[in-house]
């Protein structure tokens, strides 16, 4: 892919961890909890400048292509999954240098699994809905007929990655519900 918008997907993912590092790292390494979360409210500028470009870029003619519509689903995910992506990190920083408590562990089976999958499907959903917004968005704003068909065309995919994880989370949880007991084996003497 020869396209400035893919440049600039790889250079928001890059400045989200790059934001994510140096906030952590003022919090922890600093001690300034202030300039962390300063640091860390420019994450979301990211999201803006990809928009932004997204719609310059389709506004002065460029046809539409598969890396229009991944840039709105990357803009979804990043919104829906960022908060807690920072929160997982920022839970694992509070333990290796502020003496914090360790992170609790992912549940592998049973109830506590299933209500996991069921929270991170609802952040897809949440992700696939702000695609569709800014999608609809674009599409009504800055996009021709021609466009505005073709960046309709994320919405099978947005489809597809909706099924396939609704399979194998929340109904792969499901099936899992019950807690694996560990059978000692015990031989007679």
């Amino acid at each position: 892919m020869n396209s400035p918008i893919f440049a600039l997907i790889i250079g928001c993912e890059i400045g989200f961890w790059v934001l994510v590092f140096a906030g952590l790292a003022t919090r922890y390494l600093l001690h300034r909890r202030r300039a962390s979360t300063a640091v860390l409210a420019l994450v979301p500028a990211l999201d803006v400048l990809l928009l932004v470009a997204v719609a310059l870029d389709i506004h002065r003619g460029s046809e539409v292509e598969t890396v229009h519509r991944l840039a709105g689903i990357y803009l979804g995910v990043t919104v829906a999954f960022g908060h807690s992506t920072i929160k997982w990190a920022d839970l694992r920083c509070a333990h290796w240098f502020a003496d914090g408590p360790p992170p609790p562990r992912r549940p592998k089976n049973g109830p506590a699994a299933f209500r996991r999958e069921l929270m991170l499907f609802g952040q897809w959903l949440c992700a696939a809905a702000v695609s569709a917004v800014a999608v609809i968005g674009l599409s009504l704003t800055v996009a021709d007929g021609a466009q505005a068909s073709a960046l309709h065309g994320v919405f099978p995919t947005l489809g597809v990655i909706t099924v396939v994880w609704l399979l194998t989370g929340p109904v792969w949880a499901l099936f899992d519900l019950g807690e694996k007991e560990h059978r000692k084996i015990t031989h007679p003497t």
